[in-house]
């Protein structure tokens, strides 16, 4: 008798949007409430940590990115129950009168918008709520996914998450503006010959992450 094991699967199963979780506005106000707990006060660089620099930030975000290790987060004492922008991503998207055909590019784009914040300190001190929804706004407009102007989109955006709108517009400048320094960055480490691998390193390929769409695929 031969049996057939199906473990070996490429692609693990994923739960499907739930429309009543996304479209019941208490899920959104519980987030909204839950952010304000986990909002830095005040720069760690300057009052807790201050041989830490934000490069060494950024390195370290980088890694984590490619490697979510929950051990590591652990030992670094991370809050995994903390909320952050990415939470908000479909509550807030739900929420837009997205073309059928776009809504999945808008979403792989605000994501990659999301991993950028993430290494950048520059966010840090902003509300998750506020990153997911300038980061949105973003994508939307670079991808010109909907008719509404730049404004309208920035007030519905600011109605959804109770942003200030100047706020809010301030903060999508401000990771267009990220986005466009990390391309330039790109672009010359493109540019600039390969440093040879140290000796002992693994010659395997990158390992099979969720890292979404590539910054240098975005063109605003």
């Amino acid at each position: 008798m031969e049996l057939l094991c199906c473990e070996g699967t490429r692609h693990a199963p994923r739960a499907g949007p739930d429309p009543r979780l996304l479209g019941d506005q208490r899920v959104l106000q519980s987030l909204l409430r839950l952010e304000e707990r986990y909002v830095p006060r005040a720069s760690y660089f300057q009052c807790v940590q201050r041989e830490i620099k934000p490069h060494m930030r950024k390195m370290l975000a980088y890694w984590m990115l490619e490697d979510w290790e929950v051990l590591v987060l652990g030992k670094l004492k991370w809050d995994l129950a903390a909320v952050i922008a990415h939470d908000f991503l479909a509550l807030i998207l739900h929420r837009l009168s997205l073309p059928r055909d776009r809504q999945a590019l808008v979403k792989k784009h605000a994501q990659t918008f999301l991993a950028l914040c993430a290494t950048d300190y520059t966010f840090a001190m902003y509300p998750p709520s506020m990153i997911a929804t300038g980061s949105i706004g973003a994508a939307v407009q670079g991808l010109g996914a909907c008719s509404m102007s730049g404004d309208e989109l920035t007030e519905l955006l600011a109605g959804i998450t109770g942003t200030e709108v100047d706020c809010l517009r301030a903060c999508q400048e401000q990771i267009e503006a990220a986005l466009r320094e990390s391309l330039r960055e790109a672009a010359q480490t493109s540019s600039s010959p390969a440093p040879k691998a140290p000796r002992g390193s693994s010659s395997q390929g990158p390992s099979q992450t969720s890292t979404p769409t590539d910054v240098t695929a975005i063109h605003l």
